[in-house]
């Protein structure tokens, strides 16, 4: 079992900048894929970002490529995503999720966080 408790969401303007956290418990964080996700009110759940645990491979949605950054500290058993330049469109609650070999697929994560909100003001 794995808990996800994501924080550092908040209300910005347009242009800003946001650091989300994630802290991880329960089991060894270090091998599997740690991603965010977000929804927007009526939309599906959608991928952002991913990062793998033993290459730091990265993965970025085509939406928030040049400003998102996802980053991990394994000895924390944190991941972090930097969200620069933010757009009223990247308003959403953000999720942080776990899974062995997650990629881009919400399928592919067994473990969610409860969601941070991250609301931008034009």
């Amino acid at each position: 079992q794995v808990q996800l408790v994501e924080s550092g969401g908040g209300l910005v303007q347009a242009g800003g900048s946001l650091r989300l956290s994630c802290a991880a418990s329960g089991r060894s964080f270090g091998r599997g894929t740690m991603g965010w996700f977000r929804q927007a009110p009526g939309k599906e759940r959608e991928f952002v970002a991913a990062i793998t645990g033993v290459t730091l491979t990265t993965y970025y949605a085509d939406s928030v490529k040049g400003r998102f950054t996802i980053s991990r500290d394994n000895a924390k058993s944190t991941v972090y995503l930097q969200i620069d330049s933010l757009k009223a469109e990247d308003t959403a609650v953000y999720y942080c999720t776990y899974g062995p070999r997650g990629g881009t697929v919400r399928l592919e994560y067994d473990y969610w966080g409860q969601g941070t909100q991250v609301t931008v003001s034009s």
